[in-house]
């Protein structure tokens, strides 16, 4: 699977076309890199209305290969190297959404099952009324 980013494109579209595939996984936009393994600036985080041409270091535009196969590191670094956008993923936990952080080295369709766990696993020990 490939998401296209044009020069005309809102955040907020990119966005939804990566939840339609993930539906458990979001990515969030920043105004710079966040270090290896290391939490993002959650006070940098663009929001969805922004359009792409506005924080983008590298003019250009193109496909960026969102694969179930595909790393979380690979995929933040191809939209870095080849667009200038600074992403992080966020997975889905039973509380809200985690950075991937610590788990970039797990697959886009892992980081996207474990989150369908969690949520699954919440709904279950919720008591029937």
């Amino acid at each position: 699977m490939e998401i296209y980013i044009s020069e005309e494109d809102i955040l907020g579209n990119i966005q939804d076309r990566f939840r339609e595939v993930y539906p458990y996984l979001k990515l969030e936009f920043f105004l710079y890199p966040h270090p290896v393994q290391g939490p993002s600036d959650l006070g940098a985080r663009v929001s969805p209305e922004t359009p792409v041409e506005v924080i983008r270091m590298v003019h250009s535009f193109g496909w960026v290969d969102v694969s179930d196969n595909r790393t979380v590191e690979e995929v933040e670094t191809d939209f870095c190297r080849d667009l200038g956008l600074y992403v992080q993923v966020f997975r889905r936990t039973r509380t809200g959404w985690l950075e991937t952080t610590r788990t970039d080295n797990l697959t886009l369709g892992e980081q996207n099952a474990m989150g369908k766990e969690n949520v699954e696993t919440e709904m279950s020990v919720i008591p029937a009324e």
